[in-house]
């Protein structure tokens, strides 16, 4: 080709422009909040009693999935809110439970404690905690690496591992509400060595003493709580120093006999205190105010006590929610105030659901029922006994964990996975088991059964015993009153993800997505790399597209 003819096709093409595309345009804040023991069916069960404001404005002007599930077993508050914002399992991040086993001790492991810290701002052993056990990055881990600690992370929540965990290890801190007879939000020496002078303040304002001088009375007229149980019935528990689950609930009077500070966790006022707490953490640590982000990993962790003491059917259950809608609502007034509508991202899941309670679905002929694991233990120990001899061969059993006394096996020149397969064996003759696994096998191959494949996300060789179960669809290993959580099954997987505000398209998918598709949806709207050990994927159609 003649020079001239080249240099002519040379010229002839279009100049070259600047990427259209800002890849790494991020929000101002990005909010994490987690509603412990949320159920997705709240919503659609308190959808007509909640204010325009609140979940209604979430939902409307941004993304909900109405199909996302946990895909691990057991469905626990420590785990839960490590999966969010790590978008992996147990299998990865470590947290398998909110208490482990640990063989090599023979003592039980909390999640979030460490002797080798010290409290900060408490003097109780409340304080010697830490995200030590956690073994995968955060969302916010990523964020403050990836600014080179300029952007700054925290976590709050009335629980200590609700605080921690979502923050991460890199976090500037994370701060918990120690009850009892101090009352005081609090931290520990994993993030620093003294308390900011805005903490000190908070803390002697006593706002908790405000919130508990008043009695809890429903929120709207009694006819707004037909979505819920007649408020006396025998299936709640009532509070210490009453003989009726009732309102009013006179919150002076039963301060003294219900702990002290720990009432408030109890009440929808611990939601209310832990907002406070927010405004006042924003503000004093200037979030927002510049280029580059940062991040509040937000717990409300009444709705669990709550649901705990009281089950899913109950009035005082629907009073939190209705009570949280307005504070939602209020807060997202304040956000667009300080950082402008559009310059934050709030993402909002749960760490669980919750059981229907067995002795209420009773009534009605539903499925379900109670499990008493002691049964399973003094079985397994006298079966194992009468076939090779005394010992100790159960060594602990929780969490539909067994773990067998591997040193006695070895020393009976016994084969480790043939025990593990004929207690997994004879736990199946118990009418209210309905699946079990050897250690042995969940260390294979990943997949298959739904089931399987949600205890193997939840098994850590190392931290989980010799044999799980899963019980019958609903039946839980609890009191008569009251629920709690903990299976693979809808009612403790099925909780909602909904995105709002930067980066967010609006819409909706029933398509199934998991809890750990949560994460790189937020890296990606964010513009940030995923977690270290992400095994979910974006949910694509939840992401608006780049300017």
């Amino acid at each position: 080709m003649p020079l001239l003819l080249l240099s002519a096709c040379a010229t002839s093409q279009p100049a070259s422009k600047t990427a259209a595309v800002n890849i790494s345009s991020s929000p101002k804040l990005i909010i994490g909040i987690t509603v412990d023991q949320m159920r997705y069916d709240y919503l659609q069960r308190y959808w007509n009693d909640f204010t325009d404001g609140g979940f209604k404005r979430l939902v409307g002007e941004g993304f909900i999935c109405h199909n996302l599930h946990y895909n691990y077993m057991p469905t626990y508050t420590g785990p839960g809110h490590a999966s969010i914002f790590t978008g992996t399992t147990p299998a990865y991040h470590g947290i398998i439970e909110n208490d482990w086993y640990e063989r090599s001790s023979n003592s039980v492991i909390y999640c979030s404690s460490d002797s080798m810290m010290k409290g900060v701002g408490t003097s109780a052993k409340a304080g010697q905690m830490s995200p030590h056990y956690l073994t995968a990055s955060t969302v916010g881990d990523m964020l403050s690496l990836h600014t080179n600690r300029r952007g700054k992370v925290f976590g709050i929540a009335m629980k200590d591992r609700g605080a921690i965990l979502p923050a991460g290890r890199t976090a500037d801190a994370a701060y918990w509400f120690v009850g009892a007879d101090e009352g005081v939000w609090a931290t520990s020496s994993w993030y620093m060595q003294t308390l900011p002078e805005w903490v000190n303040a908070f803390n002697q304002k006593k706002q908790a003493d405000d919130y508990l001088s008043k009695p809890w009375n429903l929120l709207r007229s009694e006819a707004a709580y037909d979505e819920s149980s007649e408020d006396n019935n025998a299936h709640e528990t009532p509070f210490k120093g009453t003989t009726r689950p009732t309102f009013p609930y006179d919150l002076p009077q039963l301060k003294a006999a219900n702990g002290n500070y720990e009432l408030i966790k109890a009440t929808p006022f611990g939601n209310s205190l832990t907002l406070d707490f927010a405004k006042a953490l924003i503000e004093n640590e200037q979030l927002g105010k510049d280029a580059i982000a940062d991040m509040l990993c937000m717990s409300f962790s009444s709705t669990d006590y709550i649901g705990h003491q009281f089950g899913m059917h109950a009035r005082e259950t629907q009073d939190c929610y209705l009570r949280l809608d307005e504070e939602l609502a209020d807060f997202l007034k304040y956000l667009d105030q300080k950082m402008g509508e559009g310059n934050y991202l709030i993402f909002l899941s749960a760490d669980h659901g919750g059981a229907p309670t067995p002795s209420y679905t009773a009534k009605s002929q539903a499925i379900g029922g109670y499990w008493k694991s002691d049964k399973l233990e003094l079985m397994l120990e006298d079966t194992l006994a009468k076939k090779y001899g005394a010992g100790d061969w159960i060594l602990n059993e929780s969490n539909q964990n067994v773990f067998l006394n591997r040193k006695l096996i070895a020393s009976k020149k016994l084969s480790l996975k043939e025990v593990q397969y004929e207690v997994a064996t004879m736990a199946l003759d118990l009418p209210e088991v309905h699946m079990s696994f050897t250690a042995s096998d969940l260390a294979q191959f990943r997949g298959g059964d739904q089931v399987k494949s949600m205890i193997q996300n939840g098994f850590d060789t190392q931290r989980s015993g010799d044999v799980i179960y899963v019980l019958k669809p609903g039946y839980i290993e609890y009191g008569m009153t009251g629920t709690t959580h903990g299976s693979p099954f809808a009612y403790d997987s099925h909780v909602p993800a909904i995105f709002f505000g930067a980066g967010v398209k609006r819409g909706e998918t029933f398509q199934k997505y998991s809890i750990t598709d949560i994460a790189p949806t937020v890296s990606m709207m964010s513009g940030l790399p995923l977690p270290d050990a992400c095994t979910g994927v974006p949910i694509v159609e939840s992401i608006a597209p780049r300017k």
